[in-house]
C-alpha cells in the first residue's frame, strides 16, 4: 500500500512501535529512506515526524537522528473554551457584564511578563460571567493592541473578549497556568465568596507567531470543574 498523506505515515510508525519493531530506545530509519519505502515525499515524513515529536512519542537529536522516546510523554490537549457555551452546556442560561474597559500603556509588570516594548499600548478588560443568577467566572484580561489593533474600537458590552479573541484572532502558541489562590475582597465580592477563600485560578496567555496576543487571569466559583484529555 502507497502512503501519501502524512497521517498515514504517523499511522505507519506508530504500528511500527506499537509491534515492537521499532522499540524504545530504537533510532528509525531517515527521512529519505522512509520516503522511498512509503513512497510518498520527504516533507511528509518530516511532518508526521514533528508532530510525533510534538506528541512526545520520538525524540530528535541533532546528528543523532529521530529515535522512539524510551519513555513517551503524554500531554495534556486544551482547547480555549467559550465560556458562554460551557455554562449553557451545563442547562443554565448565560449572562455577561462587562465590569470595566479602559485603553492604557502596558504596565511594567505586564511588559515584564510578555516582552512588550515600552509605551505599548493594551485594552484591559474586567468582565464577570454568570450562570442564571449565579457567579461562574471573573475574567480580568490584557490585549496587546499592536497584535489586535481592532479591539480598540470594540466596545464589548455585549460580548465577552473570551468570545469575541476565539472568534476574531487567531494564534499559533499559548501557555496555561494553574493554581488555587486566595481571593481578594473584590474577587471574592463578584464570585460572592468569603474573603480570602482559595478559587480555582487559571492563567493564560496566547501568541501569533512571537507577538503577544492576550494575557487573562480568570478566577473560578467553588465546584469548578476542568477537564481535558491525554
Amino acid at each position: 500500500m502507497i502512503r501519501t498523506g502524512y497521517q498515514d505515515v504517523k499511522t505507519h510508525i506508530l504500528s511500527q512501535i506499537r509491534a515492537n519493531i521499532w522499540a524504545p530506545g530504537s533510532t528509525l530509519p531517515n527521512e529519505v529512506d522512509l520516503a522511498a519505502t512509503l513512497g510518498c515525499a520527504r516533507a511528509t515524513i518530516s511532518r508526521a515526524m514533528r508532530e510525533l515529536v510534538d506528541e512526545g512519542i520520538l525524540e530528535r537529536k541533532r546528528k543523532a537522528g529521530t529515535k522512539v522516546k524510551t519513555n513517551p510523554t503524554r500531554r495534556a490537549q486544551f482547547a480555549i473554551p467559550i465560556i458562554r457555551e460551557e455554562i449553557e452546556k451545563t442547562g443554565a442560561p448565560y449572562r455577561y457584564d462587562l465590569v470595566e474597559r479602559r485603553i492604557l500603556a502596558a504596565p511594567d509588570w505586564l511588559r515584564s511578563r510578555l516582552d512588550l516594548p515600552s509605551k505599548t499600548q493594551v485594552l484591559h478588560i474586567r468582565c464577570m460571567h454568570y450562570a442564571a443568577q449565579n457567579p461562574y467566572q471573573f475574567e480580568d484580561r490584557w490585549i496587546n493592541l499592536d497584535a489586535v489593533p481592532q479591539a480598540e474600537t470594540f466596545d464589548f458590552k455585549s460580548l465577552g473578549p473570551n468570545e469575541w479573541l476565539v472568534k476574531e484572532v487567531p494564534f499559533t502558541d499559548g501557555n496555561l497556568e494553574f493554581s488555587a489562590s486566595n481571593a481578594t475582597s473584590e474577587i471574592a465580592a463578584f464570585l460572592q465568596v468569603p474573603e480570602n477563600t482559595a478559587v480555582f485560578t487559571s492563567e493564560r496567555t496566547t501568541w501569533l507567531n512571537n507577538q503577544n496576543v492576550t494575557y487573562a487571569r480568570l478566577y473560578f466559583t467553588r465546584d469548578y470543574k476542568m477537564t481535558t484529555q491525554l
